[in-house]
């Protein structure tokens, strides 16, 4: 099946492939219908914004049949098992299911039971994002156009944070220095790269990445309160005076303003945090036309979305 779980999932083609469709889709603003009916199921177990209303609005773009499944209105409220509820989806005719779920890795239990319906990963716990990490490239090569070389800082939550991992992950194996920052209590070891101080990182990078605090993912806290943590490990104004000449600020979003990051520069000169939430839906149209192509072998993949 052509399932999206993991960066893993993606080879160097596919991914050239995924951002080339999605500036393709963005020059492009006519609407687009699929040659055969489809259907899309988004499951989101976790709160969210911007990944379930541009997975949303990706879908309608086009042209799918859509069904929002809500846990609190369903029968997970009985003891319902995610497998029994996707298996479920599949035999109503779910070509796709968008997925978000607490648990690490819950996608194992469903590939592992053959699941035959595609399924792609909208967030797993702490595990891994990778049309968030499909949009960050994206925004990156418009910044950019080449990854090799460039030195990215990710700074923050690194131990709960799913995007520090997809994002580390690819970056490294296109070329990039990928370098991390943030409280020693929230290291991630399996990352790869360097760790080093928040000055220091902030100084070489030319793209700064901050993340958002996981509440709700730690057992514990920092003893700090939000103008501490943000002294010490946000991007403050006077930290970002210390920015290369030609460096971004990014963040996957929501933004806490005022604590990984100053009030004033989420919407600044140097800011792309709105544009990757702009590149959501045409990344996830790509992979969505990705996943039925791969599927379907059918590697002439321009062919498959017939304007509408």
């Amino acid at each position: 099946m052509a399932n999206l779980l993991t960066m893993n999932d993606l080879s160097a083609r596919d991914i050239e492939w995924i951002l080339d469709r999605a500036e393709s889709i963005q020059k492009d603003k006519k609407k687009f219908r699929e040659s055969k009916p489809i259907l899309v199921t988004n499951l989101f177990f976790e709160p969210s914004t911007r990944t379930r209303f541009s997975f949303e609005t990706a879908e309608k773009r086009l042209g799918f049949q859509v069904l929002n499944f809500t846990s609190e209105t369903s029968s997970t409220t009985k003891g319902e098992t995610l497998y029994d509820t996707v298996r479920t989806l599949e035999e109503i005719g779910t070509d796709i299911a968008v997925i978000r779920h607490k648990d690490d890795h819950y996608f194992d239990q469903l590939i592992h039971n053959n699941i035959k319906l595609n399924i792609v990963n909208a967030g797993d716990g702490s595990g891994h994002h990778p049309t968030q990490s499909l949009l960050d490239l994206l925004t990156i090569r418009q910044e950019f156009i080449l990854f090799q070389g460039l030195t990215v800082a990710i700074i923050g939550d690194l131990r709960h944070s799913r995007v520090a991992r997809s994002d580390a992950e690819v970056l490294t194996s296109l070329g990039c220095r990928v370098v991390f920052s943030g409280p020693k209590e929230w290291h991630n070891p399996e990352l790869p790269g360097d760790y080093m101080p928040m000055d220091e990182a902030v100084r070489i990078a030319d793209v700064v990445m901050m993340l958002r605090i996981q509440h709700e993912r730690h057992q514990h806290t920092l003893d700090l309160t939000k103008e501490e943590y943000h002294q010490a490990y946000g991007l403050t104004l006077k930290r970002s005076e210390m920015m290369k000449k030609g460096s971004i600020i990014m963040h996957p979003a929501p933004v806490n303003r005022g604590v990984e990051i100053a009030d004033e520069l989420v919407e600044s000169e140097n800011s792309r945090i709105f544009k990757q939430m702009h590149n959501g839906v045409a990344i996830r149209m790509a992979v969505l036309e990705w996943a039925l192509e791969t599927e379907r072998g059918e590697m002439n993949r321009g062919e498959l979305i017939k304007e509408w």
